[in-house]
């Protein structure tokens, strides 16, 4: 027989799966991309949580697919073989042997996340832009600075990923894609996520980042924005009230939902199980970037 503190654990069980089933209805069968960067790659336990989440967006009906990044990774093996990392505006100069730890380095990383998902009974797929020349980019010259192999996405095609998708498989993508002479180009992950998602028109998009999402004040964690409009967030550009790290994220948002993402999520990736809290839940977590108000 169940004592009642077992009775009432297991009716909060019970009200949160039941919290949780218009929005299972909603994105039932919708495409889901996750960005997946920053601390939650360098945590083991926070690595799992995350695969563990994507897998069981997958089991429940959604169809997610995840773009990783790797960056402190490359620069740990950057430092291992002689050199020192290089930024410009956040992004890594890359000449043509960082361009090759690169792609080394995000080939670990990516069959590490297809191996964890398979652990968890999900069929994954490891993949990067140049398979099935699925990303195709420019040369990325910012504010008219060569930078080497870094790239800006051209286009994205979509081809190889729903037939994957179609035959039940995650797909896990690196972002490297390739120029019109078909070379190697690193991408930022950002980039390469919103990228994917336009062209597969998802119906989410999901950065996982190191920041709990969009404050009104950043020095105020009381501040901090659970959702917003697209309008709002260019004011908040414009008036400088985003700056850094998130001014790239925030643009690349308003860039995802005006060329049809439906919704863009940042989340703080450091917070266990902080997809579903984000989906499932009323309340949710990290800030939501809509097309418009909801009111």
């Amino acid at each position: 027989m169940l004592e009642y503190n077992n009775v009432d654990d297991v009716m909060l069980k019970a009200n949160t799966l039941i919290e949780a089933l218009p929005y299972i209805r909603r994105f039932y069968g919708k495409t889901i991309v996750v960005k997946y960067g920053g601390s939650a790659m360098l945590d083991e336990k926070l690595k799992y949580n995350v695969i563990k989440d994507v897998a069981l967006l997958k089991l429940i009906g959604l169809k997610p697919i995840i773009v990783h990044g790797g960056g402190k990774e490359i620069s740990k093996w950057v430092k291992l073989s002689g050199k020192e990392s290089e930024f410009y505006n956040g992004l890594r100069i890359t000449d043509k042997e960082t361009m090759n730890i690169a792609e080394m380095v995000l080939n670990k990383v990516n069959k590490e996340l297809v191996g964890m998902m398979q652990k968890l009974g999900v069929n994954a797929v490891g993949l990067c832009g140049k398979d099935g020349n699925m990303i195709r980019v420019n040369k990325k010259m910012p504010d008219g600075k060569d930078i080497g192999y870094v790239g800006d996405v051209k286009s994205v095609n979509t081809e190889l990923l729903e037939t994957l998708m179609d035959r039940d498989f995650i797909p896990v993508i690196a972002p490297v894609g390739l120029n019109e002479d078909y070379e190697a180009y690193n991408i930022n992950a950002d980039d390469a996520a919103c990228g994917v998602a336009k062209a597969m028109e998802a119906e989410k998009l999901v950065f996982l980042t190191d920041i709990e999402g969009v404050f009104v004040d950043p020095s105020n964690k009381k501040t901090l924005i659970s959702e917003m409009d697209v309008n709002t967030a260019k004011e908040f550009i414009a008036n400088g009230v985003v700056g850094g790290g998130m001014l790239p994220k925030l643009n690349n948002c308003i860039d995802a939902i005006e060329q049809g993402v439906s919704r863009v999520h940042i989340l703080d990736g450091r917070v266990a199980h902080c997809l579903l809290l984000e989906f499932f839940t009323e309340k949710g977590i990290g800030t939501a970037i809509l097309k418009e108000p909801l009111f």
